[in-house]
């Protein structure tokens, strides 16, 4: 800065006047145009996105009954064996013994009925509910539904409210490295809040080595720890883009897992309307196309390993490495594509599969039925 600029500094400074710059540029300004100047933001878009939100994310605390008989640690076999039993002096008769066996997870209330979503292993076998809210409130409350399948429950607070409501985004908007904010109450820690970003979409948890689900779920950084079960991953705008599930810790750095908003959605709707969700499968399991050579990329399209016997897929004719190349004309990437397309289309809806069979290909039309439907192998 010159000499006259200092000058004119100093006089604007003695006169009330403001300083204020462009790059290193400085204009003065009079005590009316600084009123109109926007004020110096100093919280962040963290802040607000958990000031919209977290007041709906809540701590679930469940009891549930143990019965225990018998010795600690003591096989029932040995128990039942009566040389054991009279070496031992153990007597013949020993009453089962119980104990409540208490538990706590997360939840998000996404309804203003007083509808909360959280994981369903959560509640599982929960004998008694209570919800404890960030305004100190304490409510009893009841399972409405829950799906073991895709580890998604609601519950339903048993008062008059008001309550607090987060609105649910839509995941299928997300992209790999948009911010991610996960809250929920680790370790009985209540509001919780961690930032983070997306890692990656539509991680099947058979990637995991978890098998018995039916989920692609949201990869985060953002930390998640025990308790955080059905607490919310919250966008930059503060709306739910998942439901957290799980976490899987290692060397270095714990990779969090969230359920995918407009999955929770949609189950949330069955499990409200019907008590259980339905889900199509038409009888097959799939993996993917080897690749050509070890050093190629994976071609597009699944193939059928098996094909359940009197199910759909078996019906209309599939076959066993048949590869599946499109859905309803469009082409499919791999097997989870397969598996989304057919959830999407729901249970009776008739779907053209396009198959390569050896070096042709054919259309082959199917009808997904539910789960529980399927005939048993």
């Amino acid at each position: 800065m010159t000499s006259q600029s200092r000058s004119l500094v100093a006089s604007a400074l003695a006169g009330g006047l403001l300083l204020a710059g462009v790059g290193s540029i400085p204009f003065i300004v009079g005590p009316q145009e600084a009123e109109a100047l926007p004020a110096i933001r100093r919280d962040s878009f963290v802040a607000a996105a958990v000031k919209r939100s977290g007041p709906a994310v809540v701590t679930l605390e469940t009891a549930r009954t143990v019965n225990q008989s018998g010795a600690a640690g003591v096989p029932p076999a040995l128990m039942r064996d009566p040389l054991f039993r009279r070496f031992f002096g153990i007597p013949r008769s020993t009453a089962p013994r119980s104990r409540v066996q208490r538990g706590q997870g997360s939840g998000v209330i996404f309804d203003a009925r007083g509808l909360l979503l959280t994981n369903a292993h959560v509640v599982e076998g929960a004998d008694q509910l209570t919800v404890g809210l960030s305004d100190g409130r304490r409510v009893p409350a009841r399972v409405v539904g829950k799906d073991s399948l895709t580890d998604l429950a609601v519950v339903r607070l048993e008062g008059a409210g008001p309550w607090p409501v987060a609105d649910l985004g839509d995941s299928d908007r997300l992209s790999v490295g948009d911010w991610a904010i996960a809250v929920g109450n680790p370790f009985g820690l209540e509001s919780t809040v961690t930032l983070g970003i997306i890692s990656n979409l539509n991680r099947n948890v058979a990637q995991l080595g978890i098998s018995g689900k039916r989920l692609d779920l949201i990869q985060t950084d953002a930390a998640i720890n025990p308790g955080n079960s059905g607490g919310a991953l919250l966008n930059a705008d503060g709306e739910v883009i998942g439901i957290n599930t799980l976490v899987r810790s290692g060397p270095g750095a714990g990779l969090g897992f969230a359920i995918p908003s407009n999955r929770a959605r949609a189950i949330a709707e069955q499990l409200v309307t019907r008590g259980k969700a339905r889900h199509p499968v038409i009888g097959i399991r799939l993996s993917p196309v080897p690749r050509p050579t070890p050093t190629s990329q994976v071609p597009a399209g699944a193939v059928i390993r098996s094909v359940q016997p009197g199910g759909p897929a078996d019906r209309a004719g599939l076959k066993v490495d048949d590869v599946i190349t499109s859905f309803d004309g469009k082409a499919v990437a791999d097997p989870a594509a397969v598996v989304s397309a057919i959830d999407r289309r729901g249970v009776g809806a008739t779907v053209v599969l396009g198959v390569r069979r050896g070096e042709g290909q054919v259309r082959i039309e199917v009808k997904p039925v539910d789960l529980s439907a399927l005939p048993s192998s």
